[in-house]
Order: C-alpha cells, then sequence, then structure tokens
C-alpha cells in the first residue's frame, strides 16, 4: 500500500459541522498502460473474470450481466467505455464490483494495482482537455504515487447520465440492492 503525502493538511473552517478526513483511499487498476483509482468507499469486491451472459443490442460497453451471489449486475468494460475498443479478456482480467448509490455494478479492468492512501490536497485537478480517450466528466482527480500518474475515477458520473440512458432505452433493468 502506497500512501501519498500531503504538504499540509487542510484547515477546517470555524462552525463547519464536523472534521474533514484529510486523507482518502484509493483501489488502482490498469486499464491498458493508464492507472485509474475509484474510492475504496465504494468498492464491494474484486472478481476474478467469469464469463457474462451477453444481453441482446447493447452498446460495446456493456459485456452483459454477471450473477453475484443471486444478484444479477451489470458488467462495464471500462476500456471500451474509455474509447479504446473491446477488451480481449483473459484469466489476468477482473471485475471491480463497485457499489453506486443503491446500485451494484461491474467493471471489467486488466488487473488490480495497489491501494493508495492520498491526502486531500495531493489530488490535483484535471488538466482541461478537449479530447482523448476518457471524457473529462468521469474524472475527480489526478495524483501522482511513487513517479506514476493515477487517474481518479468519480464512478457516480461514470454510471450517470448517457450510460444510463442507454441502458434504459433498451428496457433493461438494472436490479436495484436489496434494502438493508
Amino acid at each position: 500500500m502506497a500512501t501519498v503525502p500531503s504538504a499540509a493538511l487542510p484547515a477546517v473552517p470555524r462552525g463547519q459541522a464536523g472534521p474533514v478526513p484529510a486523507e482518502e483511499q484509493y483501489v488502482t487498476f490498469t486499464v491498458g498502460t493508464e492507472e485509474y483509482g475509484v474510492n475504496i468507499l465504494s468498492v464491494r469486491e474484486i472478481r476474478g473474470w467469469t464469463p457474462e451472459t451477453k444481453l441482446p443490442n447493447m452498446p460495446d460497453y456493456v459485456r452483459g450481466v454477471g450473477n453475484l451471489r443471486g444478484i444479477i449486475i451489470p458488467i462495464f468494460d471500462l476500456r471500451a467505455r474509455f474509447g479504446g475498443g473491446q477488451t480481449e479478456v483473459t484469466k489476468r482480467h477482473v471485475v471491480v464490483v463497485l457499489q453506486v448509490g443503491e446500485r451494484t455494478r461491474g467493471i471489467l479492468v486488466d488487473a488490480i494495482s495497489d491501494i493508495l492512501t492520498v491526502a486531500h490536497d495531493a489530488v490535483k485537478p484535471p488538466p482541461d482537455i478537449d479530447s482523448g480517450l476518457i471524457d473529462q466528466q468521469y474524472l475527480s482527480g489526478l495524483v501522482t504515487a511513487e513517479n506514476r500518474m493515477v487517474t481518479l475515477l468519480d464512478v457516480t458520473r461514470l454510471f450517470a447520465g448517457d450510460a444510463v440512458e442507454e441502458l434504459s432505452s433498451h428496457h433493461i433493468q438494472i436490479p436495484r440492492q436489496a434494502q438493508a
């Protein structure tokens, strides 16, 4: 586990309801040569790849659905989602199961890298980019850890908007998580 230190802890304004956590942890993984991270609080589990069940008329970044102990979850191909083409799956690929709001979703990635502990002030805003493989709206920031750049993803935005609307237009029900 790597730690990205803070240059200085952020000041907590007076009158704020509670302490602001000074750092967060991210699960990092690779897609191609790029490394991405998602907040560890949204990661439900990491699973080895098992063949998915294909659904008709899905966009190329929706691999199909998988069975997570009785819960059917959609599996998104992150490489395809970012415009890099569909992943040729091998035994090394893994699915990161994410809890996004009340829904559970899986993302297909090449490999898990690390768990990073990142100080809030170490997260840099994404640069203003007009084009590229990744839509900037999905980024929550960038962080440098041990001479490598990690792109932090905002999973709420990653699954909001067009992806969800496209699934809805195909009349696919993404199952809701059972209420606790």
